[in-house]
């Protein structure tokens, strides 16, 4: 009994099928999220003609009146943001992958995993809770009003980025003990995530509110400068390295 001839040609179609998908790119996904999340901040101000909005530590009557008269810009507000939680949750997966591919078992790519989905989620819960500060039914209440507002801060405060901690810690762990980032990044996105994990003080502790937009913005450049950064390939060790390896 002969056994049929295996081909080059076909084991490299076996090889190819084999081998995991590697995913969208990392970039435009990064830069598709924070370009819209940066957008609901500034086109809301240009088309309130610089009204700024509110926080939630100030007055009643600065809040209510600010929703009251904006429900467009506050509904453009809405759309961005949730717009901006669909490519962050892509980008957290796709890390997930990547590093799967990179060699990286520890837990420390499912943290990011988890820790990029959690802020996905909180940013589109935002999102929505803002989105009801534009129905009439609501802005008939001044309590409603507050309460909805404090709802969308504390999930798109703190909700957001005490877990934007962990997805950064999920990348800059295994980037920095497997050489994947430059150590530089590694670095600044443990102090990142430091301080995120700190954030969560916010929730008992409001005067340490300061801290969210200090963690915010410098995370959201990070994940975009990961994207970039974050290779295919896991990088091979130097001939010399290889030698002192072998001797």
């Amino acid at each position: 009994m002969t056994t049929p001839a295996t081909t080059p040609a076909t084991r490299t179609v076996t090889t190819t099928r084999r081998l995991p998908q590697a995913g969208p790119p990392l970039p435009p996904i990064a830069i598709s999220a924070v370009a819209l999340f940066v957008a609901s901040l500034v086109l809301p101000i240009l088309l309130a003609g610089g009204a700024i909005y509110p926080s939630p530590f100030a007055s009643e009557a600065t809040i209510v009146e600010y929703f009251r008269a904006n429900p467009t810009t506050v509904l453009l507000t809405s759309l961005l943001q949730f717009a901006a939680s669909l490519p962050l949750g892509i980008y957290a997966a796709t890390v997930s992958v990547r590093l799967n591919r990179l060699g990286i078992r520890a837990p420390g790519a499912t943290i990011g995993l988890v820790g990029g989905v959690l802020s996905s989620a909180s940013m589109a819960l935002s999102a929505l809770l803002t989105w009801t500060l534009t129905r009439p039914e609501i802005l008939d209440h001044a309590e409603l009003i507050r309460l909805v507002h404090d709802l969308a801060f504390i999930t798109g405060g703190p909700g957001f980025v005490v877990p934007s901690g962990l997805l950064i810690a999920g990348i800059a762990v295994p980037g920095l003990l497997a050489g994947l980032l430059p150590r530089s990044l590694a670095w600044a996105g443990l102090v990142i995530a430091a301080l995120a994990m700190i954030a969560t003080l916010t929730v008992a502790f409001p005067g340490l509110s300061i801290l969210l937009p200090i963690v915010r913005f410098p995370s959201l450049a990070w994940i975009v400068l990961a994207a970039f950064l974050l290779p295919h390939r896991r990088p091979t060790a130097a001939p010399a390295a290889k030698e002192a390896a072998a001797s």
